[in-house]
């Protein structure tokens, strides 16, 4: 069992409070992913959860049991960070089986414990090699392997995928999405890449300032952001926000549209612009058009298009798919 409960979580710095209050429930078995800005104390809540940090107030149980008081060594659980603090002098088994050599853990359960999670995380044609013989992607499985081996109630990953470069992050996010699946144990995962929480979690967690704006799936959060930072962070390239005259016909201080949703056209439409730089990708390309009176803004549109820097185009919004907010940045539902 691993679910995680907190209850009005407070962790303050001086008089500085870094998480407000964070309450949360986390399914046994879910992986969720905590996802916000850089300073949006994402990490912070991580290592309250694991106990290395004290929290000033409020209460955290780990399946119903309050451990608010116990430290890390108590909790049950492994935290896998971005470094990947590996031993250089010992070789991958003996790096995995560290853990289980400090619990004093009879050598034949160790053996096969090292054993299975080399096989799970294909590491075992490096067993007998040291860590600077391994590529960043390797050295990151040498961790979570050293994490696999303790049987933990859940895994806590600290942007576990920072230190590589853009292919590997791709390959080690697929393996470690690969990896709940076959385990099925809870996985807590802090990433300041919305592109990483939208690909790898069952729900995310997105914060802002301390505070936690919101909490579901990540098709929930696409769908029905709660309000304008969600609306902002969630989605790839970002939405495009609108005011003043724009947003008027919707009865509604702002409104977002997604660059998905935006039809471009050369004869006529909603919003006057002028293409500015057009970014090609293959099967999309990104259009960046400047509108009248309303700064620059993001089209989404097929490849092939044939559109250039200069060119005046009329911009449509999918009317379905409009997103109205008030003053405060809240989202407006219904019409």
């Amino acid at each position: 069992m691993g679910s995680i409960t907190l209850e009005n979580v407070n962790k303050s710095f001086g008089g500085h409070a870094v998480i407000p209050d964070a309450s949360l429930q986390i399914e046994d078995g879910a992986f969720v992913v905590f996802v916000g800005p850089s300073g949006c104390g994402k990490s912070t809540l991580l290592r309250l959860i694991a106990g290395l940090e004290d929290t000033t107030s409020g209460v955290i149980k780990l399946d119903g049991l309050d451990v608010t008081s116990k430290g890390p060594a108590h909790r049950g659980l492994a935290m896998v960070f971005q470094s990947y603090a590996l031993y250089p002098h010992m070789t991958v088994r003996e790096n995995i089986n560290f853990p289980l050599k400090m619990a004093k853990t009879d050598k034949a359960v160790a053996d096969k414990k090292v054993a299975d999670a080399a096989r799970v995380l294909n590491l075992t044609d490096y067993l007998d090699r040291k860590p600077g013989m391994l590529s960043g992607g390797q050295r990151q499985r040498v961790a979570i392997g050293r994490a696999i081996v303790r049987e933990p109630k859940a895994f806590l990953f600290d942007e576990p995928l920072s230190n590589l470069d853009a292919a590997l992050r791709v390959n080690m996010r697929l393996e470690i999405t690969e990896l709940h699946q076959q385990l099925k144990t809870t996985m807590v995962y802090v990433t300041h890449d919305q592109v990483e929480a939208m690909t790898m979690a069952d729900k995310i967690v997105v914060l802002n300032a301390g505070r936690i704006e919101q909490y579901g799936t990540p098709m929930e959060l696409y769908r029905t952001p709660a309000n304008r930072f969600v609306a902002g962070f969630i989605g790839s390239p970002r939405m495009n926000f609108l005011e003043g005259a724009a947003a008027e016909p919707y009865r509604a201080h702002s409104i977002g549209v997604r660059p998905e949703h935006l039809g471009i056209s050369k004869e006529s439409g909603a919003w006057k612009g002028t293409v500015g730089v057009a970014e090609h990708l293959g099967s999309d390309t990104f259009l960046h058009v400047h509108l009248e009176g309303s700064g620059t803004h993001t089209v989404r549109t097929d490849g092939e298009r044939d559109f250039h820097h200069g060119d005046v185009v009329w911009l449509t919004p999918d009317a379905s798919r409009i997103y109205r907010f008030d003053a405060e940045g809240q989202a407006l539902r219904g019409a």
